[in-house]
């Protein structure tokens, strides 16, 4: 991996480099490309050959048979990216340093509820991408998984950043949206994986690659109570409909823009 260049990175918050460089925070190991969702993304990009992966992380879902430039503003992600990872820039996708129709395609997975201006954002990336965007998102108006039920303060959190699929429409043009079913199994650590899986949300370092545990205060409370659930037997009778399950949509959707 190679950092490029490391530009001044504006419309970027301290609170919000905080919360970057506290998940990045051993994110390599815990947040490893799911690949159901690899292979989703990577049709949705098309015949692209050169690709942007804005928001990049530590590379995950970045194509290894495209030409691809990764750009991310935490450098605790970009010390974990792997020494044969894209290179990367480090900056924001609000002021993108790269010129207009740069890339035949630019992507963003789980990254739009962190940008400070989403607008911006997307017409930056609409400028240097010559054929589409790809972008991974959670659609804030879908039911919320179990997990709610335990800490309701997560719809608190997440409805307010995550844009509606609608604003992506409103700003690109014409968009088409596809739900992404997550795996009981996904190998990559985001809010939603563990579906079927609680018992991983009692783990402080699963935790720790989540930036919504990272926002939220003290949940030793509600943590004990799922903990007393499982031991009980009261989750499992709760959501036994769930264990038969090998993939869920819990809101999880692939939004492509092309032209």
């Amino acid at each position: 991996m190679k950092l490029l260049a490391c530009i001044k990175v504006s419309g970027y918050s301290d609170h919000m480099k905080q919360l970057y460089n506290t998940i990045g925070v051993g994110y390599a190991n815990l947040r490893k490309p799911d690949p159901r969702i690899e292979q989703a993304i990577s049709t949705a990009l098309g015949n692209a050959k050169s690709v942007l992966n804005v928001g990049a992380g530590t590379g995950s879902y970045e194509p290894t048979d495209r030409a691809v430039t990764a750009l991310e503003p935490s450098i605790e992600m970009i010390r974990q990216r792997s020494p044969d990872a894209a290179p990367v820039h480090q900056g924001t996708v609000e002021q993108l340093p790269f010129a207009d129709n740069k890339f035949d395609a630019a992507m963003a997975v789980l990254t739009v509820h962190h940008w400070s201006d989403f607008e911006a954002g997307l017409l930056e990336m609409r400028r240097v991408a010559k054929q589409r965007i790809v972008v991974l998102t959670f659609d804030p108006t879908a039911p919320y998984f179990w997990l709610a039920d335990y800490i309701p303060e997560i719809v608190k959190l997440d409805q307010p950043i995550m844009p509606v699929l609608s604003e992506f429409e409103r700003i690109l043009g014409e968009t088409t949206v596809t739900s992404v079913p997550i795996p009981h199994d996904c190998t990559d650590g985001f809010l939603g994986a563990y579906w079927r899986r609680p018992e991983a949300y009692l783990n402080p370092l699963v935790r720790s690659a989540i930036s919504t545990f990272a926002k939220l205060d003290d949940v030793s409370g509600p943590l004990a109570k799922l903990q007393n659930d499982l031991n009980s037997g009261a989750w499992a009778e709760k959501n036994a409909h769930l264990l038969e399950l090998g993939s869920l949509d819990i809101g999880y959707r692939l939004v492509v823009a092309q032209w």
